[in-house]
């Protein structure tokens, strides 16, 4: 007998009229510094909360339907989902910070680039210190008002989860995420096509899609080169955070620097001063120079990047750096 073709069906529950903007909270970062949303969303099946890693999008996928329809009806749970919206209403409708600040001019906007952000710890886009600097950075901003965007890599495994096998030795293993089940969006075109970018590698372009993760206020775009028609090879760019090689590391590195600045230009987002949270990230973007910068003279093309380049880092001085953007811009 001829085996035929196998599909996977997931079935979701239905979120009640009254519970819809459920899903905004799902879909929407604040809930992680935001302790009353969290503790909504636990009140609705505490065990599934936890089952899940306290991860919304996906709790709201599984949750029981029946569920959903009797605390619909239920005025306590409706009394704390209004205060949390409330809440969150509040939040988002205050005014960015662009004027009344000798720092920020009216229209002036922050990119924020790095390697890893850790924001939540169902979302394995860090390994430690830099990605929970990077993560804090975002969440600050978002209260504060700050006018920023973020661009980091969308990682299908990640950092490695440790663990003890039988005999008491460490292993690694990377599960693969299910960015349908994260608070992740992917970024499209009026037609509904999905946004990409293309950054070149030796003898081949690279296609990258753009996903989004909104924090709060801020905007985090992610790269993500798991493309059909990609290489193999460059499918796997963004799948670990700091896995494989040197060779690795610097495609990372362009995709970050190169494939942002383009990512940013493809969603109509130009004209931001650029600050890096580490040295790999800027000279991954030091290679993009003549994608804004002609024919200048390499004194003018530093001083035009460090204009709108701001570096976060703790292992170089200012001589190193200016070094490495001289090295990057090729020079």
């Amino acid at each position: 007998m001829a085996k035929g073709t196998a599909y996977t069906l997931q079935v979701q529950p239905r979120i009640p009229a009254r519970l819809e903007r459920l899903n905004e909270l799902a879909n929407n970062l604040w809930y992680s510094w935001d302790r009353p949303t969290r503790g909504l969303f636990s009140l609705l099946h505490p065990g599934l909360w936890n089952a899940v890693g306290h991860t919304p999008k996906a709790f709201l996928q599984r949750v029981d339907e029946r569920r959903l329809l009797e605390v619909a009806e239920d005025p306590v749970f409706l009394g704390t989902f209004n205060k949390v919206l409330s809440a969150y209403d509040t939040y988002h409708s205050e005014p960015l910070r662009r004027n009344g600040s000798e720092w920020l001019r009216d229209g002036d906007l922050v990119a924020y680039f790095c390697a890893e952000f850790g924001i939540v710890e169902g979302l394995r886009l860090y390994s430690g210190g830099l990605g929970i600097l990077a993560g804090d950075h975002l969440k600050s901003a978002s209260d504060l008002g700050v006018p920023m965007v973020a661009v980091g890599l969308l990682y299908r495994r990640g950092y490695f989860r440790q663990y003890l096998n039988a005999d008491g030795w460490q292993q690694e293993q990377y599960p693969e995420a299910d960015f349908h089940a994260l608070p992740l969006t992917l970024e499209r075109r009026p037609d509904g096509s999905p946004v990409t970018v293309q950054v070149e590698f030796p003898g081949r372009a690279v296609q990258v899609l753009v996903w989004r993760a909104q924090v709060g206020r801020v905007p985090l775009y992610l790269l993500d080169t798991d493309v059909e028609g990609n290489r193999a090879e460059d499918r796997a760019v963004t799948s670990t955070l700091y896995g494989g090689d040197k060779d690795m590391r610097i495609r990372q590195e362009i995709v970050l620097g190169v494939g942002g600045l383009r990512a940013l230009k493809a969603i109509g987002v130009e004209d931001a001063s650029v600050e890096v949270a580490d040295i790999s990230s800027a000279k991954g973007m030091g290679a993009s120079a003549d994608i804004v910068l002609t024919s200048s003279e390499l004194a003018e093309q530093l001083g035009q990047v460090k204009g709108t380049l701001v570096t976060i880092t703790n292992f170089f001085d200012k001589g190193e750096i200016e070094r490495k953007l001289r090295e990057a811009l090729g020079r």
